[in-house]
């Protein structure tokens, strides 16, 4: 990885006594590449997250309605926060390129996020020894680290961070980097200077992100019915996935990228340096029938440390079987799917009997 608009480029001359410079070199250090520096105003994004909360686009993700306003109110969550620490950390992997992995639906396409290391793990403990930095230099001061771990509007933050503008896909995209990138916070109660908010977005007229998206999940631009999202469907959502939705899953079986495939800015994306984030299993381009394959101990096995892991057995043998009846029909596909009609879950024989019917 090479950009790193938001670093300097070597280290900080100590005389200058600009911590903030201090901060962004020690970032650097630890793999992030870029971090901003914002206040806990959030003050439009608390009336749009209350809108779309209001119009039920969560779905069944009740955490996003729930501990008050916290997730707004970074104060709230953290008493005596003042200053958020604003992490971006890239994690586009090299492999096989989603384009055609989509364009094999004999494949399993996995996120591109999700191929490596949870990087939960990776980003907070980064985040923890950044924090542990700050607080050694400044001898004082509280700090708090957050990887999608508490209520927290981390896209807002990023923004009004300078770290880039909420597109209409509502992913953050900066504009030498794309959006293929991971945020994290540190809340702090020291009062640090803070870096101008992104004021301006630059999606212009461009529509890719709302015509591809495979469910037309966007209500409008900035607006994501997750009830209709494949990520929601395959990842957050643990019920029967509803069958005018299935044909459009295609081989999707954990998330979905096509919104950001689609994004111009990602020509601006660059692969990930970072080891953890390569990988894993060969699920870059792994075969349907081979994750078809994977009873628990396996799934267990392969997806250790994975944040695939947090879906279970169950799900995942569910999302597997949609993709397999949207599949090219072949004996083997249906030898698969008539063994797996007796599975101890109901939810996966529903599924199964659904992707039979569909090469019959």
């Amino acid at each position: 990885m090479t950009e790193r608009s938001n670093f300097d480029s070597g280290p900080p001359d100590e005389g200058t006594g600009d911590l903030l410079a201090t901060i962004r070199h020690w970032g650097s250090e630890l793999g992030f590449q870029a971090l901003g520096f914002t206040g806990v105003d959030l003050g439009q994004h608390r009336d749009h997250l209350a809108e779309w909360l209001d119009a039920g686009y969560h779905g069944d993700m009740t955490w996003m309605a729930g501990h008050g306003d916290k997730r707004s109110r970074p104060e709230s969550l953290v008493p005596g926060t003042c200053t958020v620490i604003s992490a971006r950390m890239d994690y586009l992997p090299s492999g096989e390129a989603p384009e055609a992995v989509l364009a094999d639906a004999e494949k399993a396409y996995v996120s591109r996020y999700a191929l490596g290391r949870d990087y939960h793990k990776v980003m907070r403990g980064r985040l923890a020894k950044l924090a542990k930095r700050i607080d050694n230099e400044l001898g004082k001061g509280r700090y708090r680290a957050f990887v999608d771990s508490a209520p927290v509007m981390e896209r807002a933050l990023a923004e009004n961070a300078g770290l880039g503008w909420i597109g209409k896909n509502t992913m953050l995209i900066n504009d030498k980097a794309g959006s293929w990138f991971f945020l994290g916070e540190i809340y702090t109660d020291i009062p640090l200077p803070l870096d101008p908010p992104q004021r301006t977005e630059h999606c212009g007229t461009c529509r890719a992100c709302l015509d591809i998206c495979p469910t037309q999940a966007f209500t409008a631009p900035w607006v994501l019915d997750a009830r209709k999202c494949i990520s929601y469907l395959t990842i957050e959502y643990h019920g029967a996935i509803p069958e005018p939705l299935r044909k459009s899953m295609g081989n999707r079986i954990y998330g979905c990228d096509d919104c950001q495939i689609a994004c111009p800015w990602n020509k601006f994306a660059q692969q990930t340096a970072e080891p953890d984030f390569s990988p894993r299993h060969a699920l870059d381009a792994i075969s349907l029938l081979e994750c078809f394959s994977w009873d628990e101990a396996t799934f267990l096995s392969k997806t250790e440390g994975s944040a695939i892991r947090r879906i279970g057995f169950e799900c995942w043998r569910r999302n597997v079987a949609v993709a397999l009846g949207n599949a090219p029909s072949n004996p083997e596909i249906s030898a698969a799917l008539t063994a797996a009609l007796d599975d101890p879950s109901s939810l996966v024989r529903e599924h199964v009997r659904w992707a039979l019917a569909q090469h019959s």
